[in-house]
């Protein structure tokens, strides 16, 4: 069981560096923060600013050149690779601004293959797979590829899919950035219901500020580093 009295994600002094033709690029430079359960949080800021970095880092997509990622206190880059492939498969789920899906493979498919990849046998990765998808408004979809679908449709499927090993965290880099802005406001409405009704915690990437300032937490950032923080604003007031 997770200590409830620790925070659930806490990022301590994390730098990322990358050497690109032989000069090197300070992605992150010494961020810290705490995510705590149920929240959503939004990252915005201008393009190369750090927030997919650290959304990756955040996920154990990407390793910190320095500092750490816990988890109720634990420290997943101490896991071992096995651990840690469970980890990213099991606790964390990840909705990309494309939606990656796999296009031979129906909406179905697509959902209940990464229930599988976790261990879960097909029957139950089916019945899980169906049940996400009416719940993201497309039981009337199962059957449709990728290609047979709108842009938000497929987001919607790809929601499913980060959902289906019930993580408790949900990471989305500009879930809502290649759609309309109906569709934007559809699949944010989406997230909003999910994070109240299922208690999943969300971290989403995002250009759109009215969309951040709707979000329980938003964290403004500049050449690799958290410039603002909206609790400590509402706290100034």
């Amino acid at each position: 069981m997770p200590d409830e009295t620790l925070a659930f994600v806490k990022v301590e002094d994390v730098h990322r560096r990358f050497m690109i033709g032989g000069k090197e690029i300070n992605a992150l430079n010494g961020v810290s923060l705490t995510v705590e359960r149920g929240e959503i949080v939004g990252f915005t800021g201008v393009s190369g600013a750090g927030k997919t970095t650290l959304l990756y880092v955040i996920g154990a997509l990407d390793k910190p050149t320095s500092g750490r990622v816990l988890y109720d206190g634990r420290d997943v880059f101490d896991m071992s690779e096995k651990d840690l492939a469970a980890f990213r498969s099991r606790r964390v789920g990840f909705v990309f601004q494309s939606s990656n899906l796999l296009p031979e493979f129906t909406a179905e498919e697509n959902v209940a293959l990464a229930a599988m990849i976790a261990g879960e046998n097909r029957r139950d990765a089916v019945r899980k797979a169906c049940g996400l998808l009416s719940l993201v408004g497309l039981s009337h979809r199962t059957s449709h590829r990728p290609g047979e679908l709108s842009g938000g449709e497929q987001q919607r499927v790809s929601i499913a899919r980060a959902l289906v090993n019930d993580p408790a965290l949900v990471l989305a880099d500009e879930p809502t950035g290649n759609l309309d802005t109906a569709t934007g406001e559809e699949i944010f409405g989406l997230i909003t219901r999910l994070n109240r009704e299922r208690g999943q915690t969300f971290a989403v990437v995002t250009h759109n500020l009215a969309l951040a300032d709707r979000m329980t937490r938003s964290l403004a950032m500049r050449d690799g580093g958290i410039v603002a923080d909206s609790h400590d604003v509402l706290e100034f007031r």
